[in-house]
């Protein structure tokens, strides 16, 4: 199949409406055709329908000859046939062939060495300005000699069956290496769009030598990089959102022999409770451009409720990252100082700062343990307990012993320290604790991040074995130590012992590992 000729097919059957066409002509089409309003800043507000969150059950990656070597089929990378794809695929363009659609070429990857020239076709008008404001967008002369390496087609509205389609459900998001082709079809998430194109170059990038990182990233006045891994809702985007440092980008990230460089040109910043107070940056980049997903509006005003989460907890913001004042631009700086792993631990049993050593960095990054958050995924509807390998093993094609080797031989090169940061529960588990302070949470950020956190005693979890300060400036000495903010603190060591054999148990599918790494990983007493 000749994916090319195909699309070439479908543009000169039913042209597009606008090829990169601006936002704000975008805006006034998405208005027509009723896919949102506008919200008392200006922001687009659309909904998504039945799926507020990605479905990860409906995710597959064509079973291919060239590349079915190298991925990790499994629960994450679910494989599906050549034939099944193919005939999707033409489904898709047909069901084009007879709807006005809109497409976006553009960019994957800010450092031009290692970029990915992509193009979306897309059947709604907000998607193609989700896209056009989550992706690098080219100049003028770039868009002239164009080549998309990638394609990807979303059609929202054609909708899989099951039975004849070999899907799981309505809703289909494949990517095919081989034909470098991604077709996604009966769900309106646009998030599915952003990570389809990261799981994409989570594929490629380790074979240029790059390690793909599903993680934010910021530098400050003297060049020093900071890396802050972590799933959705650890506060990846509002710990990066920092006004005495520049943004390089708020999730995907590649690490080469240069340095760091953002893999997009916006963000998807979670917005349920957001506040001026509390995140100025991401609450002033919601205006006239941005879209906003799964917000309610007041009926009058328009003005957004952040509080309301009556279609999901997972409300978001995509904008571009230029909406960030001190956002750096081309977003591309040095190699990291500081590392953080981010998790919001809804047991209330980790501390809320650790150091770790480069064995208990891999055990960790390995580990990747955090909490689902309800609205992240589709069913979640309160926090569970996971451990998500590197931090985003839902889009990592290849072994996740890859992605940890390079990051291990990245962290020993460049001499990284690295932190363990919990943004989830004290003083007891989700439902009696409560959610940690975001400004002691930040004062813990910039002790880590200026070099105050190297001058300071440390003592060993009795249960982790992780490295806590004895004392951090700006935060109560007391909450550095999890158990000190339990009531009942029996229970804490119970909570803390379960969880430790949780990781014990996880960390059994790491059968290759060396004994330093493995050993490096919690005391279960």
């Amino acid at each position: 199949m000749d994916t090319s000729s195909s699309v070439g097919r479908l543009f000169t059957i039913n042209p597009p409406v606008g090829r990169n066409l601006p936002v704000s002509r975008l805006v006034e089409i998405a208005l027509n055709r009723r896919e949102g309003v506008l919200s008392n800043t200006g922001a687009l507000c659309c909904t998504t329908g039945n799926y507020t969150g990605r479905s990860p059950k409906d995710r597959f990656i064509v079973e291919e000859t060239s590349v079915r070597s190298q991925i990790a089929w499994g629960e994450v990378n679910k494989p599906i046939s050549p034939e099944t794809f193919n005939k999707l695929y033409q489904r898709a363009l047909a069901y084009l062939e007879t709807k006005e659609y809109f497409v976006f070429e553009g960019f994957a990857g800010a450092d031009n060495k290692y970029s990915m020239p992509i193009r979306v076709i897309n059947e709604y008008a907000w998607h193609n300005i989700f896209v056009q404001q989550l992706f690098i967008r080219p100049t003028a002369e770039q868009l002239e000699s164009h080549q998309p390496e990638f394609t990807m087609i979303c059609t929202p509205g054609l909708r899989a069956d099951p039975e004849t389609d070999g899907t799981n459900s309505e809703a289909y998001i494949i990517l095919s290496l081989e034909k470098k082709v991604i077709i996604l079809g009966g769900t309106e998430y646009a998030g599915e769009m952003k990570k389809s194109i990261f799981s994409v170059l989570n594929y490629l990038m380790p074979f240029r030598e790059v390690l793909p990182m599903h993680c934010s990233a910021n530098v400050g006045a003297n060049q020093d990089v900071a890396l802050f891994f972590g799933l959705s809702g650890t506060g990846k985007t509002t710990l990066s959102a920092d006004p005495e440092r520049s943004l390089i980008g708020d999730d995907e990230h590649g690490w080469s022999e240069n340095g760091v460089f953002n893999f997009e040109g916006g963000c998807y910043a979670k917005c349920i409770d957001l506040s001026q107070e509390k995140e100025p940056q991401i609450w002033n980049a919601i205006h006239f451009g941005t879209v906003i997903e799964n917000v309610i509006l007041d009926t009058d005003c328009r003005v957004p409720n952040y509080k309301d989460n009556s279609l999901t907890e997972n409300t978001r913001a995509g904008y571009p990252v230029t909406y960030i004042d001190n956002a750096l631009i081309p977003s591309l700086a040095g190699h990291p100082r500081v590392v953080v792993f981010l998790t919001a631990d809804a047991f209330g049993a980790l501390p809320p700062i650790a150091k770790l050593t480069k064995e208990q960095a891999m055990y960790h990054f390995l580990s990747g343990y955090t909490s689902k958050l309800a609205g992240t995924e589709l069913g979640i509807r309160e926090p569970q307990a996971t451990f998500s390998t590197c931090f985003g093993e839902p889009f990592l094609p290849l072994s996740p012993a890859v992605y940890a080797e390079m990051l291990g031989n990245r962290i020993e090169q460049h001499q990284s320290k690295v932190y363990l940061v919990n943004t989830g529960w004290s003083g007891g588990p989700y439902g009696i604790g409560k959610r940690l302070n975001l400004t002691f949470t930040r004062a813990m950020i910039t002790a880590a991040l200026n070099g105050d956190l190297e001058k300071v005693a440390y003592r060993p979890d009795p249960v982790f074995g992780i490295l806590v300060p004895e004392a951090v400036n700006g935060v109560p000495v007391e909450i550095l130590t999890p158990r000190n903010t339990w009531e009942d603190t029996e229970a804490y060591d119970k909570t803390a012992n379960s969880l430790a054999e949780s990781f014990r148990q996880n960390f059994q599918r790491f059968d290759d590992v060396s004994a330093e790494i493995r050993s490096a990983g919690p005391n279960i007493k």
